[in-house]
């Protein structure tokens, strides 16, 4: 399960994924933005969707990490801490925000997956084999009223998660339950934003081996 990632690249950097779709014109929505070195479940974290309708175009919001939990895992609970990794889409639970208007890009550099190691759980960093990495987990983000923690109460706000599937040759050693569903192109984006589900569906794979670094505990490579 990847509950920590990285967002080191800028805001302009955001701008010019967005821009890349060729869908629209794009709007920052984001306000200033810092760099994001260790985002954790519940987490404030930039997403990009598209807006339609009158200004239909991709759109820069922030939102919180953590899509809202099946009623099973509620039960006599009062405080619903959010799903972050979405792996069996064929759940009713999850059915209902498969369509293209829940979609979402999650822009990121690096992620980390937590491996057992003599000193305890570490997390290990992986990061797109590139010279310039940024790139996207394929996300569904929805609306959402409840509690997430008791001293906040109850709150209305943009909730997300990805999507998971098989690890590839570089995850599956140190991790080999999952990896994130990762979206490295233009096209790969716009489809998982525009497609429908049969079409979509289809991006739910691990990366090809050798598309990723294994950057090590510090997130160094």
């Amino acid at each position: 399960m990847c509950n920590l990632y990285a967002l080191t690249k800028g805001q302009q950097a955001l701008r010019d994924l967005a821009r890349a779709l060729e869908l629209g014109a794009v709007q920052d929505r984001l306000g200033n933005l810092p760099v994001l070195s260790g985002l954790y479940p519940d987490a404030e974290a930039p997403i990009i969707g598209l807006a339609r309708g009158d200004t239909p175009g991709p759109t820069l919001n922030l939102a919180r990490w953590g899509m809202p939990s099946p009623a099973f895992a509620l039960e006599g609970k009062t405080v619903d801490r959010g799903i972050t990794n979405i792996r069996n889409t064929a759940s009713p639970h999850w059915r209902r925000w498969l369509a293209p208007p829940y979609r979402c890009l999650v822009p990121f550099t690096a992620f980390a997956e937590h491996v057992k190691t003599d000193a305890g759980f570490q997390p290990l960093w992986f990061a797109p084999a590139a010279d310039d990495p940024l790139a996207c987990f394929a996300g569904l983000a929805t609306r959402w009223t409840g509690v997430r923690k008791k001293a906040e109460g109850e709150v209305t706000l943009t909730v997300f998660g990805f999507l998971t599937c098989e690890p590839n040759a570089e995850v599956a050693p140190h991790h080999p339950k999952a990896m994130p569903v990762i979206l490295t192109t233009a096209e790969e984006q716009r489809r998982w934003l525009t497609a429908d589900w049969s079409e979509a569906a289809a991006l739910r794979r691990p990366l090809p081996d050798g598309v990723l670094s294994v950057l090590g505990f510090a997130g160094e490579a």
